[in-house]
This record gives structure tokens, sequence and C-alpha cells, in this order.
């Protein structure tokens, strides 16, 4: 009886492992393209591009170029990487972790013969930060994106300057996942 026992206990639980299903694997659209809207506000320009790697996260590259004298920032090159924490495919909250080549100009006063000269530099540096952000993602495909991240400057960064130590990473994007 008990050797009964033991052989109905042991299919039990072999035929209950049989039957769990696989995950059903979710196919969608890996590619991204997206316009920062509040930089484009603000006189620049940020392009985006992503690839999704699978349902939880993506890699992706931005390049921003101001078209108005006001940012100290001329230039950025950013490859990032993100986690997402949503219920849809890469979708929902998400952090990221970037790496930023930035291009900046600063002045420096200087005194000759008792008069004071302002000369204007360009300096370059690369970043790494993190940052924050949500993205919503229609049927249709159209992408909608608030970020905001912080970086620090490891190389040329200016000791006494602290606005060039530090960068920062942000907007409202608009876009459209293929």
């Amino acid at each position: 009886m008990k050797k009964l026992f033991v052989l109905i206990c042991f299919s039990v639980f072999a035929f209950g492992y049989s039957q769990e299903k696989e995950k059903e694997k979710i196919d969608f659209p890996r590619n991204e393209i997206k316009g920062n809207a509040l930089i484009l506000i603000a006189g620049g320009l940020e392009v985006t591009y992503e690839h999704l790697l699978n349902e939880e996260s993506g890699m992706g590259i931005s390049v921003f170029a101001p078209f108005v004298k006001d940012f100290d920032t001329k230039f950025s090159l950013t490859p990032y990487y993100r986690f997402y924490f949503g219920e849809k495919p890469a979708a929902g909250f998400f952090v990221e972790g970037f790496g930023m080549f930035n291009t900046f100009e600063y002045s420096e006063d200087w005194l000759f013969n008792e008069t004071p000269i302002e000369f204007t530099k360009r300096q370059s540096d690369f970043a790494l930060g993190f940052g924050l952000g949500g993205k919503w993602v229609t049927k249709r495909g159209f992408v909608v994106e608030v970020n905001g991240g912080i970086g620090r400057n490891l190389f040329n960064s200016l000791s006494e300057d602290y606005g060039h130590q530090f960068v920062g990473r942000g907007g409202v994007s608009l876009g459209y996942r293929f």
C-alpha cells in the first residue's frame, strides 16, 4: 500500500510539473526614434534612436546641438542603457546609465595693463551618469517619454567652476516605435 501511495504521489508531482506553461515570448517592434520637445522649445535639437534588446531593456544614442547661443553646451553625444519596470514591453518606469561626450564654452577674464579682457574658450569632456524616467507607448507605436539625469565630467572639468563639472540630461520626448 505504501509503495502504491508513493508511486501515485510521484506521478502527480511529475504530471503537475509537466503542465507548467512556458512564458510566452511577446514579439514587438524594437526600434524607436524620438525628438526632445522641451529642448526644441529652449532652442536646441536633440534626436534619439533606441534599440530595444528585450521586453525589459534597451540601448540607444542621443545627439544634441543648440541653434541659439544661450547654451553653454555646444554639442553632446550620449549613448545609454535602460532597464524598464513596466508591464508593457519596454515601457513604464525606467532607470538608465549613460556616458556623454560633450563640448562646452566658458569665459575667462584676464587683466592686461589693468584692462580686463574676456576670452571665450571651448573644451570637451566625457561624463558618466544615471537617470530616471517614464515611457508610454500607444498601440499604434507613438511614444511619449519624460526623463531626467545627472552626470559628472571626468577629465577636463574646471575645478573652480562647478557649472562644468556636472552635466544634465532630460526632457520630454515624442517619437515613434517601429
